[in-house]
């Protein structure tokens, strides 16, 4: 058998496929230079909005600060709680802590690695203010349940899509489901910038503005600072990059759902478990997570023959350093803990071909 190198994504494909197009628009900017915020960002802005059905999208420096600057706008204080899933990307507990509050973790579904509904209720507390439930690895978490949940405790619910843009949960894009919804732009997403970027969207008007002002130092006009904000601004480079990228998102979602197809397909009575997609559900499959028994082995193996398979995430939240002061145990978050041992995740992206993915399950047991 013929070594392959097989990267975990391919950006520089993706670049090439739309070149003359993303030199193009970077072009402009330098042209016209504009490059914090100003006609490029607005016209993203105004796009991502109309793509997702959507009144606001207010961008910012990346999805990290997305979240953060939500909370904010929610009104999070010193003391209030907001419950998190406990297997996602550190963006979605650290932020709540940085914003004043205290993070509460509750487990994850052993399948579709999203927030379980049916323990959050137990984590509620008189001080709980919101949900952050995380559409992890592409596959919207059970959003009906957990709006139910957030309307009889009166809580809000902010949905981080950081992996799932233009996911749909029963026919509704993820993100517009709830109070806001938090995208990140890092390269290697779906909808990846060439450097960070981040918005928040949502369909009420006054988040919408005390979000916008937040992010740019407490105005929404120059030298007019209604309140102390913060400098989270995207640059008129990564937007008018986007822009380009933003009519191909829904054929590269296409693309990496064939590439899932292919992988269900031909991993099929492997010594793994494979993910699947609930009913009423769009997977957009920003990464293809599988669980092995043997999984470290079965990563060095396939590292060994070029094939640049990764973690994510290796360590569930409440088991990390920074999250030593709250004692968990592998009792208090079975299924995260369980999971952490087991995930790898096989490379996915527009750009991979069939025969790649043969390859891949070839040196799987």
């Amino acid at each position: 058998m013929t070594k392959k190198i097989i990267p975990f994504v391919d950006l520089y494909g993706q670049y090439i496929s739309i070149k003359e197009e993303i030199d193009a628009a970077i072009q402009n900017v330098i042209n016209s230079s504009a490059f914090i915020r100003g006609s490029f960002v607005e016209n993203f802005e105004n796009e991502f909005s109309k793509l997702l059905g959507i009144k606001h999208t207010i961008s910012c420096g990346n999805g990290t600060d997305s979240l953060y600057i939500a909370m904010r706008a929610l009104g999070v204080i010193p003391g209030d709680e907001v419950i998190v899933p406990a297997h996602s990307w550190i963006s979605t507990s650290e932020t709540v802590t940085q914003a004043g509050g205290k993070v509460v973790f509750c487990d994850t579904n052993a399948d579709t690695f999203t927030i379980n509904t049916k323990l959050i209720e137990a984590k509620i507390s008189a001080n709980t203010v919101g949900i952050i439930p995380v559409h992890l690895y592409g596959q919207p978490a059970d959003m009906d349940e957990i709006m139910a949940i957030a309307k009889k405790h009166n809580l809000w619910v902010l949905e981080d899509c950081a992996q799932a843009h233009l996911a749909t949960y029963k026919g509704q894009k993820v993100g517009s489901i709830g109070d806001a919804g938090s995208f990140s732009f890092y390269p290697g997403k779906n909808l990846g910038a060439m450097g960070d970027a981040g918005a928040i969207i949502t369909n009420d008007d006054n988040l919408a503005t005390r979000m916008a002002m937040y992010c740019r130092h407490g105005g929404l006009t120059k030298g007019e600072h209604q309140i102390e904000g913060i400098n989270s601004r995207m640059d008129g480079l990564q937007a008018a990059i986007l822009s380009v990228k933003l009519p191909h998102l829904e054929g590269w979602n296409k693309k990496r759902i064939v590439v899932a197809d292919y992988y269900e397909k031909y991993l099929v009575n492997k010594q793994l478990a494979l993910p699947f997609t609930k009913d009423g559900r769009t997977h957009v499959w920003h990464l293809y997570v599988v669980k092995s028994k043997t999984r470290d082995s079965l990563l060095k193996k396939l590292r060994r023959n070029g094939v640049m398979a990764s973690i994510n995430y290796p360590i569930a939240l409440p088991f990390l350093p920074a999250y030593s002061y709250l004692n968990s145990t592998k009792e208090d978050f079975l299924e995260s803990y369980k999971n952490q041992l087991e995930i790898i995740s096989l490379p996915i992206y527009p750009e991979l071909l069939e025969e790649d993915v043969i390859y891949i399950a070839s040196l799987v047991d």
